[in-house]
């Protein structure tokens, strides 16, 4: 699943656009790395979201198979860890 897809399918972003734009700003990262919207997401992957005021860690368990899940699920599909469980 692409990376801009799974954001907004797990309610990490509201919507796609949003993720897309994130993802052209260089503030989304996979396993450390800067990433494009069109690079796909693994289980077992870390996401990395930098904010002004440091980096979230995200932790991907499931790849979801609907474009949309409730918020109430968002915990099967992702965790958050800290910074050295990376």
């Amino acid at each position: 699943m692409r990376i801009d897809k799974f954001l907004n399918a797990v309610n990490m972003t509201k919507r796609r656009s949003i993720a897309q734009d994130m993802l052209k700003n260089g503030v989304v990262k996979i396993n450390g790395i800067v990433v494009k919207a069109s690079k796909n997401v693994a289980i077992g992957d870390t996401i990395t979201l930098v904010f002004l005021d440091g980096e979230k860690y995200y932790k991907v368990l499931q790849l979801p198979a609907t474009k949309s899940t409730p918020k109430s699920q968002q915990a099967d599909f992702i965790i958050e860890v800290d910074e050295s469980n990376v």
